[in-house]
Order: structure tokens, then sequence, then C-alpha cells
């Protein structure tokens, strides 16, 4: 698919009464999800290959210390690793609630977080059902490939 379709593509996602759509054609992948505000559109494109990872994000078991000027005790669990390097964000919007917290119970596929990267908004979801036992970073944060976000216990 070519930009000039992507355009069109676009436009006619704008003017129909779609909410969320999701076209995969061999190695190109696309989603479109209308904004939560002011009908404002969220485009990401990406070849199947690289977006994969982003759906996916990269989990390990290791526990997580705190830093020496903290003096709470050592969190230990999964953490939820940023499959991309990008920038880091909590909820939707401003002014929008958070997608989730500490303490919350997430489901397999309910998004995380969203990362940046060129403009381009990536949705985080969880792989499996867990407890956020902590997030490890604050929005705005830039984050690194691999790059602790989240430290969860499975359900």
């Amino acid at each position: 698919m070519d930009f000039k379709d992507i355009k069109e593509l676009i436009r006619v996602f704008d003017k129909s009464e779609l909410n969320k759509l999701r076209i995969k054609e061999a190695d190109f992948e696309i989603s479109m999800q209308r904004g939560f505000e002011n009908g404002v559109t969220t485009v990401t494109t990406a070849p199947a290959v690289a977006q994969a990872p982003v759906a996916a994000s990269t989990t390990t078991q290791a526990p997580v210390a705190t830093s020496s000027e903290d003096k709470t005790p050592a969190t230990s669990g999964l953490t939820i690793n940023a499959p991309m390097v990008g920038t880091y964000y909590s909820s939707p919007s401003p002014d929008s609630p958070s997608f989730c917290a500490i303490g919350d119970i997430v489901r397999k596929g309910q998004t995380l977080c969203i990362l940046e990267a060129m403009k381009i908004m990536n949705e985080v979801e969880a792989e499996f059902d867990c407890k956020i036992l902590d997030i490890l970073v604050h929005n705005g944060d830039p984050v690194e490939y691999d790059m602790p976000i989240f430290i969860v216990e499975k359900i």
C-alpha cells in the first residue's frame, strides 16, 4: 500500500462512523482509532513484523530494587519492558484518566500505556492477565528499547 492509498484511507475513515479500523495485508498493517477528544484520529502504521513487538511487549522475571534514596523495600515480580524507543504516556490525553494505576488488575489485551515514536502513538497492551505492582516511569519520560516500564504479578 503506498502513501496515496494510506492518505485516502485516512480521509474515508475520518468521514465514516467507525471508531476503530485495522487492516492487515501481507507484511503491511495499519490501525486507526478515533481519538478520545474532538474526533481526533490516531493512526499507527508499520510493517507487521515491526508492529508485533508493540502489541506483545517483552516481559522478564527479575527483582527490581528501588534506589538507595528510597527507603521502601525492593519490589520483585515480572517486568513489562518497552518494546521500542519512545516517549511514555499514561493516558490518551493530558486531561484523561490513566490507562492503569498501581494496584489495578489488567486483562490480556488491555492497553497499559502509549509510547510515542516519530509522532505515531503506539499502544502497549498486556500480554497476560496481571496486577500492576509498580510503574517505573512518569508521564512524558523517554524510554529505551527493553527498558522496564511496569512491575506486575501474573494472575
